[in-house]
């Protein structure tokens, strides 16, 4: 409030036009983020499953041989850059607002929907 008892537009955090571009749209860009990023990682986990039981169908028929210690391997730096990549994503998504976290936790929602 200034000195005649109003509030003045930089602080009316009540306002429509503070909430839109502050919480909503922020908001709305880390929903679309987030159920981008399940989908996509469905999406990598259902392709990774295939190739993984062509593999061992391939290690049925002696086609191919597969050792468990490289198959752990692989699959722990999946894990690794997929870790990675949620940490950019969440870091990239606080740097839209001040506080950020309008949009972190709307890439929380999105992701928990996707």
């Amino acid at each position: 409030m200034n000195e005649s008892g109003t509030q003045t537009a930089g602080t009316d955090f009540f306002s429509s036009e503070f909430l839109l571009s502050n919480v909503g749209a922020p908001f709305v860009i880390g929903v679309a983020v987030g159920y981008f990023a399940k989908k996509m990682l469905k999406a990598a986990l259902f392709i990774g499953g295939a190739l993984i039981v062509l593999m061992f169908v391939g290690e049925y028929y002696n086609i191919v041989n597969i050792s468990d210690a490289e198959l752990q391997s692989a699959t722990d730096s999946v894990v690794k850059g997929a870790k990675d990549t949620g940490g950019f994503l969440v870091n990239r998504l606080t740097r839209i607002t001040s506080k950020g976290v309008s949009a972190v936790g709307g890439f929380f929602a999105g992701f928990k929907f996707g």
